[in-house]
């Protein structure tokens, strides 16, 4: 694992102002992934602008761990359903030249 491509997670509890048992029970309900190195856990940078919406999610909306869980899992299903309906619009195309 490159650490340079990994963020300390106490670097973000103290950035974000949330606790690490935050950021624990997302990566127990598998909305992030906890590196361990060492003695130190870590957060692969391309995560963070998951864990910016979650926050504020839970911050700003009062949103708990199961209600972002479930609104990650919406938004997953709706960029799937997006790409199915490109792919379908361009095999229409297909048959109608």
């Amino acid at each position: 694992m490159e650490k340079q491509n990994y963020i300390l997670i106490k670097t973000l509890c103290i950035h974000y102002k949330v606790e690490v048992s935050f950021i624990k029970e997302l990566d127990n309900v598998g909305l992030i992934e906890i590196e361990q190195l060492e003695d130190d856990e870590f957060i692969h940078e391309t995560r963070i602008g998951d864990l910016e919406k979650m926050i504020r999610l839970h911050h700003e909306l009062n949103v708990n761990i199961e209600g972002i869980d479930v609104v990650f899992n919406l938004l997953q299903k709706e960029l799937q359903l997006k790409e199915e309906v490109l792919e379908l619009r361009n095999r229409l195309r297909f048959y109608e030249e």
